[in-house]
């Protein structure tokens, strides 16, 4: 009888590879191993061998880099998009992608069902399977941490060693660590307890602030239309830009950050997240846009990125609201267009120059100095229209009170 197939969303860590066991031993099933590749600093061959070797009938590492760059990153970039005020998002929009990825191998292959390894207490489970239910809510999904006897990590090692799985992780140092090309991300051990300071060896990209260079260092980014597109004058492609600045940025410490969050689940986590790269260009873009959009634009984007940001936290990126919040964010970026030069220095990323052929910043207006386009006393009667409401409101009041003012001040 031919066994149905289930795609694994595999990564080759403690986790997934005792996953890929636990399916063939539960189900019967054949395991069909995908390792999306987002830029993770994996050995793609050897986690394609060990999938093989722990039992997978096929594995899959389809490498989707750039795709994750321009279809995922930039439009949340373009919209400043910034969970909670500090969260750059980089799993949150890594998984739909990688959702979207599962479920065209399992159509191709004609799997039954999409398993995967996270867990009943995070949102990954959420972003997961809320992205194949909107590409196919045909198959099945499996996540057998929400189903299984394992109980913790270190159950899970005994397992593996009971099964002869090969693993790297050990129970008396056990970070859960996510990588792709935007981030990196790190929870669990120590970092459990919020009131102990997180420890300089978690670190993967990034000195600490105490090691980074004693001299400041600059960098200048070009964009178009909302998107880089150069560093420091050289064009680059979108994978580039990130993993050069993201080397420049870990240099100096820049994009750590410890926080403790709010979990779509209704828990709050601690997490220590090095951004290098991602927290330079979200800086670069948003001095950008303090140069050419207007105040009106400005304020209502903000509540725009507040709101893209809750939904891409939530897993919700295939839903018809994020499609018109891109609609109307790419009408911001028309004219968000120039350089900006930033100053890096012991965590510190600030843009100290910029310019655009679309700026609305005018030096003629905005002078101290004689100028021939700015009639100072027109600013007269905008005040007193301005302020009509103030004023309304004081002759109100001496009404009511009975205490006449001297009505040459009005």
């Amino acid at each position: 009888m031919k066994k149905e197939k289930v795609v694994l969303a595999y990564s080759g860590g403690l986790d997934t590879s005792v996953i890929l066991t636990w399916l063939k031993e539960t189900y019967g099933y054949d395991v069909i191993a995908v390792c999306v590749d987002v830029g993770q600093k994996d050995d793609f061959d050897a986690v394609k061998k060990k999938a093989l070797a722990t039992g997978a009938i096929k594995a899959y590492v389809p490498n989707v880099q750039e795709e994750f760059v321009t279809d995922y990153i930039f439009p949340t970039l373009k919209a400043g998009a910034v969970y909670e005020d500090d969260y750059l998002l980089g799993t949150s929009f890594a998984r739909p992608l990688m959702a979207k990825k599962l479920v065209e191998i399992a159509e191709k292959e004609g799997a039954v069902a999409i398993a995967h390894g996270a867990t009943g207490k995070g949102n990954d489970q959420v972003r997961f399977e809320a992205g194949v239910k909107a590409l196919n809510p045909y198959l099945k999904i499996i996540a057998p941490w929400r189903i299984w006897d394992l109980k913790s990590r270190e159950d899970c090692i005994d397992y593996a060693i009971k099964h002869s799985i090969p693993i790297e992780a050990t129970k008396e140092k056990i970070y859960s660590r996510d990588e792709n090309l935007w981030h990196i991300s790190h929870e669990g051990g120590n970092l459990e307890n919020p009131w102990n300071e997180h420890k300089e060896d978690v670190y993967m990209w990034s000195v600490a602030p105490e090691k980074a260079p004693e001299t400041p260092t600059y960098v200048e980014i070009d964009f178009v239309k909302g998107i880089p597109v150069a560093v420091d004058g050289k064009k680059l492609s979108p994978v580039e830009i990130i993993s050069v600045l993201n080397e420049i940025g870990g240099a100096n410490s820049i994009g750590i950050i410890d926080i403790v969050e709010n979990r779509l689940v209704g828990m709050k986590s601690r997490g220590v997240y090095e951004t290098p790269g991602g927290t330079i260009l979200y800086e670069a873009h948003k001095a950008l846009e303090k140069l050419t959009l207007d105040r009106a634009t400005a304020s209502f984007k903000k509540t725009i990125a507040e709101k893209y940001a809750q939904l891409v936290y939530d897993g919700l990126w295939f839903i018809p609201l994020k499609d018109a919040l891109d609609q109307f964010v790419d009408s911001t970026q028309e004219y968000v267009t120039g350089k900006i030069k930033l100053k890096l220095y012991k965590g510190s990323c600030v843009a100290v120059a910029s310019s655009s052929p679309f700026s609305l910043y005018n030096e003629e207006f905005v002078t101290f100095g004689a100028d021939d386009v700015y009639n100072q006393q027109d600013a007269e009667g905008f005040i007193n229209l301005f302020a009509l409401p103030l004023t309304i409101r004081a002759l109100m009041k001496e009404e009511l009170e009975g205490e006449p003012k001297a009505k040459e001040a009005i």
